[in-house]
């Protein structure tokens, strides 16, 4: 009975590790923006989870409706197109929805040729 019992916990062990990190996808509108007042608020250097945004940073914000299906805040996101992973650091306006907005410091010509792309996401859950 022991060895069973080792067996049985080994696959739940198992089971739960893999469902924990299944890979999510979804298309998305993408945008980008930098830390001036204009394109934010009186705190262009604040997300709106409280962190610090500096030049150079990886991060998004994320429409709110994203929030739900795991985009959470300090979540790891890969952008189709775009090196490495990005963080969920700063959320978008209410009126926007399945977008994402790409941080790029304060090199508001980038963010003026990057302009508005659909692109796949992918994080874990």
């Amino acid at each position: 009975m022991p060895f069973a019992l080792f067996i049985a916990i080994l696959f739940f062990s198992y089971s739960c590790h893999v469902i924990a990190h299944q890979e999510r996808s979804l298309k998305v509108t993408a945008s980008a923006y930098t830390s001036t007042v204009g394109e934010t608020d009186s705190t262009p250097n604040i997300g709106a989870w409280g962190d610090r945004l500096k030049p150079g940073m990886k991060s998004i914000a994320v429409s709110r409706d994203l929030i739900a299906l795991g985009l959470t805040h300090n979540q790891e996101v890969r952008i189709e197109g775009f090196e490495g992973t990005y963080r969920v650091l700063d959320k978008m306006n209410k009126r926007w929805t399945r977008k994402i907005d790409i941080y790029m410091g304060n090199d508001r010509e980038s963010a003026i040729q990057w302009g508005k792309r659909t692109v796949t996401i992918y994080w874990n859950e």
